[in-house]
């Protein structure tokens, strides 16, 4: 359920992008208008986030270690997998947001005849690697549209991502690695068991939008040419915050840049926003060494509690009254001890002493 209606949502934006520009002529509003409110939105969102993130309290030393602590020096030590000092942290953290070692190390269970059996799960990294290297790449070549001179950089990507030379324009591999890595993770999301019953609409929606992303740059690459220096004057006049609008630009350009709005728009308030939270996650980036060293939590301030000789002290009479046994007697004026200790007329006479 969650599948579909993602994917009609999806849909629909591209409908409204391309009954917005072809038929009524919207060109302006989804080539300026749509994509100034997607960055500051995406802006104002990550700083929100991170801002939130960072006032968290840490009260101690969380770390997922998965190797020995550093203990007594006979004892090997995991440096990477759990890290003592911040040399290790930093290494973790390297390996982690640019090779995701954890992943790699993952692996998959299931139940064959009867029993529980641990499988290697690389599929899943290696098209989680190339979803996100390839991503990156793609949004590093794009930078030509907006800089005039072109980094060397950019130029020096371009190249080895279309070394192939095949056809014209020549075909980039990030493209075609990109769509194909993002379908195998929506297609793992679709035929395997455990992760379809834990898919929500929340976890759809951005891989069918990327998916649309993908497509319709292929597209408007290699099938549906639009003009590429009206493209580039159009983005020069972003960025200079003197936006222009282009005659002859084909509807499909405005269809991907619509959709690249609104995933730049949703990012800082969906999952996508890992890329982000990864560097602030306590779990990665603290150094396990709450043996070693006395953490002292900076946000254990004072604080007035109401011990128990309070509490039965204003209770008291309650609790004696309801037969609940108190640890201290009740005060007694003199006055009152003075009565309890004279003899009554009816007091019982000790016998022998008549």
């Amino acid at each position: 359920m969650g599948a579909l209606f993602s994917f009609v949502v999806v849909i629909l934006l591209i409908l409204i992008a391309y009954v917005g520009v072809a038929a009524v002529g919207m060109q302006s509003i989804f080539g300026t208008v749509v994509p100034y409110a997607a960055v500051l939105i995406f802006i104002v969102g990550v700083v929100y986030r991170v801002i939130k993130w960072g006032k968290s309290p840490v009260p101690f030393p969380i770390t997922t270690t998965g190797g020995q602590q550093k203990s007594l020096p006979w004892i090997k030590q995991a440096k990477l997998d759990n890290p003592s000092g911040s040399a290790g942290v930093i290494g973790r953290m390297a390996l982690e947001i640019l090779l995701f070692r954890s992943l790699f190390r993952n692996s998959k269970s299931e139940l064959r005849d009867g029993r529980l059996a641990y499988g290697s799960a690389k599929w899943l990294w290696l098209a989680a690697i190339a979803f996100h290297w390839s991503f990156l790449i793609v949004l590093l070549r794009h930078i030509r549209l907006f800089a005039t001179p072109i980094p060397s950089f950019v130029s020096l990507l371009e190249n080895l991502d279309g070394f192939l030379q095949i056809g014209a324009p020549r075909l980039y591999l990030t493209g075609v690695i990109l769509l194909l890595a993002v379908t195998y993770l929506l297609l793992r999301r679709f035929y395997v068991p455990q992760v379809r019953y834990i898919s929500l609409a929340s976890d759809y929606f951005p891989v069918f939008l990327i998916v649309a992303i993908a497509s319709t740059g292929i597209l408007m690459r290699y099938f549906f040419k639009v003009d590429i220096v009206s493209v580039k004057e159009l983005a020069m006049g972003l960025v200079s915050f003197n936006p222009t609008i282009p005659a002859g630009i084909g509807s499909i350009f405005y269809i991907h840049v619509f959709l690249v709005s609104i995933l730049f728009a949703y990012f800082p308030f969906s999952k996508l926003m890992h890329a982000g939270g990864v560097y602030l996650s306590p779990t990665r980036n603290l150094a396990n060494n709450s043996r070693a060293v006395r953490h002292v939590n900076p946000w254990d301030y004072p604080v007035k509690v109401h011990t128990y000789d309070e509490y039965e002290n204003e209770f008291r009479e309650k609790m004696i009254n309801a037969g609940i046994p108190v640890e201290h007697s009740p005060a007694i004026t003199p006055e009152e001890e003075e009565k309890l200790t004279e003899p009554t007329d009816d007091a019982e006479i000790p016998v022998g002493k008549e």
